[in-house]
């Protein structure tokens, strides 16, 4: 019977600081084989400087990285089996595409006729096959991108890593390219760490997502546990949109909390939660249209509505505050200041502590770059 692989990652009680600033502090994780594992969070939280450490671009200042079981924290980049796909592509412009893909094959030592074949293999790959004679001034920023890709996975990588790969594309090419990561990823069984700042793309093709804020984990889980079941006011807000309100649980019964949120009573689903003050997370879709004298229904002022072809997004003013919602765009898009009636439904909400005034405000922060932008020249690209 054959031992149990370790996992691809982990990372233990890991420290990185640049001068008084801890860049990532104190974080632990794991990634298992075959895992796609996504990073996610604002600019300056810490993100980009755990990839690098991964990488061995960067050394820790404390803790452990152990990489497919063997401990690599003070190893460099040429010593670790990873390999990078880089926010800019970093191909080399006075290279055909076929060269650019089999460059860290080149540096490896491998023979000129087998570079040959397994570039043109990686190529076929993502989609690329018959185009390793062009130079990438010739190719669409999608098609660079997949060279990219193929560059990294023809070294067959314990690890492949991915920094911000697609936001040098436009929306609907961004969106098709992720498709492609994860379903190269799953054929080909890719254990992956992903960097991103969009929380779309996140849910979209992870299996794990760890939410970081100021160089520690917000909180790891999947991406359904991180929108339906947020442990913090920043996650609920990073994760998707989300409406706060102050909240007073008044009892909970066999996992079931009753919640008043003004002049609404609800009860909602929560085995964790303790009766008194709260927050509770209203997601956009929990509010859905009602009629006057309904049980539960909630009067609304549109403050404003946008036509998104799908749905209408509504900003209302409720005797909770500002809510934001979504509504079916089959239906007329309501003027300003008209009246509108909602429900809570209890899918979309999570109940989580109360909100002091003193707290920093949730969601996405201008904050400088995790670090300089990555050589093109590093190995592990």
């Amino acid at each position: 019977m054959h031992a149990p692989r370790p996992p691809a990652v982990v990372f233990e009680d890991v420290t990185c600081r640049f001068g008084p600033v801890a860049a990532v502090d104190g974080v632990s994780f794991t990634v298992r084989q075959g895992e796609l594992l996504t990073l996610l969070g604002p600019s300056g939280c810490g993100k980009t400087t755990t990839l690098r450490l991964v990488a061995g671009l960067e050394l820790p200042s404390s803790g452990r990285i152990v990489i497919g079981g063997e401990d690599v924290t003070a190893l460099s980049a040429s010593q670790r089996d990873v390999a990078m796909v880089f926010q800019s592509y970093a191909l080399f412009p006075h290279m055909s595409v076929a060269e650019n893909v089999g460059y860290g094959l080149r540096m490896s030592g491998l023979r000129a006729r087998e570079r040959a074949e397994r570039a043109a293999a990686a190529l076929d790959l993502v989609g690329l096959s018959g185009l390793g004679g062009r130079m990438p001034s010739e190719l669409s920023g999608g098609q660079q991108q997949r060279v990219a890709v193929a560059r990294a996975v023809v070294l067959e990588p314990d690890v492949l890593l991915f920094d911000e790969p697609l936001s040098n594309l436009d929306a609907k090419l961004r969106r098709r390219m992720r498709d492609e990561i994860r379903d190269l990823q799953q054929r080909l069984g890719l254990t992956v760490v992903y960097v991103t700042h969009d929380q779309e793309e996140a849910l979209a093709i992870s299996d794990t997502v760890i939410v970081m804020d100021e160089g520690r984990i917000a909180q790891e889980g999947t991406p359904r546990d991180l929108y339906e079941r947020p442990v913090s006011a920043f996650v609920a807000d990073f994760i998707g949109a989300a409406n706060l309100v102050p909240a007073e649980v008044l009892s909970v019964e066999a996992g079931r909390a009753r919640v008043a949120l003004g002049p609404v009573t609800l009860e909602i689903g929560d085995p964790d939660v303790t009766p008194g003050p709260a927050s509770v997370v209203i997601r956009p879709h929990a509010l859905v249209p009602a009629a006057e004298g309904d049980a539960g229904a909630l009067a609304a002022t549109v403050v404003r509505g946008a036509y998104l072809g799908a749905r209408l997004e509504l900003e209302l003013d409720t005797a909770l505050g500002r809510l934001n919602a979504v509504a079916d765009a089959g239906a007329a898009l309501p003027a300003r200041g008209a009246m509108m009636f909602f429900r809570i439904r209890e899918d979309g909400l999570a109940v989580l502590p109360p909100v002091s005034e003193g707290d920093p405000v949730p969601g996405p922060r201008a904050e400088p770059a995790d670090h300089a932008p990555l050589s093109a020249s590093t190995r592990a690209a």
